[in-house]
């Protein structure tokens, strides 16, 4: 997944007037060197395998120094964007100016009591899963194959097969826009269609308590093996993409429209609209972000003008235009 983290409309202005060299000493103050990396390609480190640099991507291996990452850019007017593993993303050509901060690996420890599972934002969601699984505890089977991380998936309330985050997220605790810790349970959340009060807020998920049931490892793991089963067969998993694109839109499917126009195999320079499924956009080899940004938008308007349904994206469009 994917947050914001809004700064100021003339934030772009702090990195020219702070030296990089001064930025990277602050930064190592808090972070250490082994966790900075300077003019970065984004391209690494997002799935549909497109995008510019950063100027600076960093990866906290605490709440405390992300925390204090937040906090000093905010005082330097310096733009940060805080990232899961980029399954979510299209990243412009041009790169994110300022500070990406990206929660993964260095932010993923767990621990379980009876049935609930407690689960750090940095871990994958598909070995959440396999956690739960290893401790017979269903209802977490639909996420099996969510590509991303537990706090996007908690921040846009992320589903499929008829499951969602809201069904089993219980507590979370997140990170606000002034670097201060929160903790929300319950209806609290604001949970919806791909969204969360988290994500309207720009709040950054720091780990969430998920309430599941005992099950048998045996009926848990089948059905996790059909939902793998049954995406590879609907899924361009082979070819580099950021999942769905558009949201659903209500009382249609966006593929079934897309195919219905024609779109299939519809390509724009290295971007194609996937054969396997059209609600898919894939990296033929050569995409750039421009590509998939000028598909995307001759999708919408041409299911707009046959429809009159305005698809809104599901992926994160981020940088600088």
């Amino acid at each position: 997944m994917r947050f914001y983290l809004t700064i100021s409309k003339d934030s772009s202005k702090g990195l020219r007037l702070l030296q990089k060299k001064t930025l990277v000493f602050m930064m190592e103050n808090i972070l250490g060197s082994e966790n900075i990396m300077v003019d970065e390609p984004m391209k690494n480190h997002c799935s549909f395998k497109v995008g510019g640099n950063a100027d600076f991507l960093v990866t906290p291996v605490s709440v405390y120094q992300l925390s204090e990452i937040i906090k000093l850019c905010k005082k330097e007017n310096i733009p940060i964007f805080i990232m899961g593993n980029g399954t979510n993303l299209i990243v412009s050509d041009k790169g994110i100016r300022g500070v990406v901060v990206k929660i993964y690996d260095n932010m993923s420890s767990y621990n379980i009591k009876d049935d609930i599972l407690t689960v750090e934002a940095g871990m994958l969601l598909s070995k959440v899963s396999n956690i739960a699984l290893e401790n017979e505890l269903t209802g977490l089977e639909f996420a099996s194959g969510i590509p991303g991380t537990l706090g996007g998936a908690v921040a846009m309330n992320a589903g499929a097969y008829d499951g969602e985050m809201k069904n089993v997220v219980i507590k979370t605790e997140y990170i606000d826009n002034d670097g201060n810790i929160k903790t929300i349970t319950g209806d609290e959340h604001q949970f919806g269609y791909r969204t969360s009060c988290i994500l309207k807020n720009s709040g950054i998920v720091l780990k969430s308590s998920l309430k599941l049931e005992k099950g048998e490892r045996r009926e848990i793991e089948a059905l996790m093996n059909d939902l793998k089963n049954r995406r590879n067969d609907k899924q361009p998993l082979d070819m580099p993409s950021a999942g769905s694109v558009f949201k659903r839109p209500e009382g249609y499917f966006a593929g079934k429209l897309i195919q219905d126009c024609n779109l299939k195999g519809y390509k724009i320079g290295g971007a194609q609209v996937s054969d396997k499924h059209c609600g898919f956009i894939v990296n033929t080899g050569e995409a750039t972000a421009s590509d998939i940004k000028q598909l995307i938008k001759h999708i919408q308007h041409t299911i707009k003008s046959s429809y009159g349904v305005e698809l809104q994206t599901e992926v994160r469009i981020v940088g600088e235009e």
